[in-house]
């Protein structure tokens, strides 16, 4: 099976890391704007068309659902997205909620035979189990069209599976990136650190003057994995990570030994992390988040999570990005550079019809782009959207270095991974490293177990 991670070589990946890392340096502020509401739907029997020249069918009276993991502020921004699909069309579009497990929720969908018109899906692994086992309805040629005209062949192989599209990657992410609290490290004396040591030793610092340093998601698996693979890809290098991705090479491979006991380094001290190892472990995401930013002192100084966070932050409390709330990039680790790892989620169709390719057609345009920028929080791998699409210089800076890059990035490792591995609650590398987070004294237990389940999840 051909994946994107084994088209990319070292130097051009080093190249990418430096030119992302270097727009997270400018990192400043994310806006929130409102949706300009219009009136108007499509005129009976007429296709919509806008300024750009898409044109989309006459749905009215048509019923879609839409399934995706957003929640929050996410989910708000993309039903923005969903709003304009339906005064152009006239169809209306249900968003429902997948919960952390999609692939199981839309698996039980499938087989009860009521699956949702279009997905997202997290994981680039899940794509590909759901195309083996016929789930997946390839994308038409009007949404083809779209995908060839405004995104990479990186952006576009990755929603490819054995030489048929199904997938549009609408939403990006640059995961590599920690947020902090601008008043705690002000009334530590700390600053910017560079290199995983510093990163410590500033976490330390932090805690003497009295605020808790760092704080970890752990509730929610996909965090812990984030915090391996930005920790790896740097210490272990591209190649090495894609070997990994792959499970070409085992989780027993001292590389891996080497970044869990780097991750022991913050884990293993329960006065660095927030609530120490038992409060991470019933911190989720968004509270991981937003208690970085609330009270005085705050829950926690230090935030590690992807540019989407500044939703949160904007959403949440009563912080303003770029002032309050600030950005570095992860710290290079070792020897290594700083790394940069990019997610994404790709819409596919689970039931074919008019409706749903029509929409496939409208997330790979710019038209959908344009709308889901603007309330900030949001990157897109379109290489057509205007810059100025975006509301501040921050996400606009984010935005032209993941397009600069082209093909020239690492995926997350988790999400090219079978689901039962990297994408499921309480399952495989999810559960693998929240027992690490409780007990990151025992790397060698960790490695075997994280082994064990790849092995079953991969059948190789």
């Amino acid at each position: 099976m051909r994946t994107f991670s084994t088209r990319a070589h070292n130097h051009q990946a080093r190249t990418a890391l430096a030119v992302v890392a270097a727009a997270a340096l400018a990192l400043t502020a994310a806006g929130c704007g409102s949706d300009d509401k219009k009136d108007a739907g499509p005129s009976s029997g007429a296709p919509s068309a806008s300024s750009s020249g898409l044109q989309l069918p006459d749905l009215k009276g048509q019923k879609l659902e839409v399934a995706a993991v957003w929640t929050g502020a996410e989910q708000k921004n993309f039903r923005g997205v969903l709003d304009e699909f339906e005064k152009r069309t006239g169809a209306k579009v249900t968003f429902v909620p997948t919960g952390d497990s999609t692939s199981t929720f839309l698996g039980t969908k499938i087989q009860g035979g009521a699956p949702p018109d279009v997905a997202f899906l997290p994981q680039v692994g899940v794509l590909h189990q759901f195309a083996d086992k016929g789930w997946l309805k390839p994308i038409g040629p009007e949404a083809q069209a779209q995908l060839t005209k405004n995104f990479s062949k990186g952006w576009q192989d990755l929603g490819a599976y054995q030489g048929k599209q199904y997938g549009v990657y609408a939403k990006a992410a640059n995961k590599s990136l920690i947020w902090y609290n601008t008043a705690a490290f002000q009334q530590a004396g700390v600053t910017e650190p560079k290199t995983w040591d510093d990163f410590l030793k500033a976490a330390e610092t932090v805690f003497e003057s009295g605020t808790p340093p760092v704080s970890v998601g752990g509730a929610d698996g996909w965090t812990l994995t984030d915090w391996f693979e930005n920790v790896y890809l740097s210490q272990a290098g591209p190649e090495k990570y894609d070997q990994l991705a792959q499970h070409k090479i085992k989780w027993t491979d001292p590389s891996v030994k080497d970044a869990l006991t780097t991750l022991a380094g913050l884990f293993g001290k329960k006065d660095l992390i927030a609530g120490g190892q038992s409060g991470a472990l019933q911190t989720d995401f968004p509270k991981s988040i937003s208690q970085t930013f609330t009270g005085t002192p705050p829950g926690a100084a230090m935030v590690y999570e992807g540019d989407f966070s500044a939703a949160v932050i904007s959403s949440s409390t009563k912080a303003k990005v770029g002032t309050d709330a600030k950005v570095f990039p992860f710290p290079a680790v070792g020897s290594g550079k700083p790394p940069v790892v990019s997610g994404g989620d790709v819409a596919v169709v689970l039931k074919d019809g008019k409706g749903a390719q029509a929409l496939m057609t409208f997330l790979g345009s710019t038209d959908a782009a344009q709308v889901w920028a603007k309330p900030g929080g949001y990157v897109s791998p379109n290489k057509s959207l205007d810059l100025s699409a975006y509301p501040d210089e921050v996400s606009r800076s984010i935005a032209k270095a993941l397009i600069s890059a082209g093909d020239d990035f690492r995926f997350d490792m988790s999400d090219q991974a079978p689901a039962a591995f990297g994408g499921t609650k309480g399952e495989g590398e999810w559960k693998d490293l929240q027992d690490f987070l409780v007990k990151p004294t025992d790397v060698a237990g960790a490695q075997a177990k994280l082994e064990a389940d790849a092995a079953k999840a991969y059948k190789n």
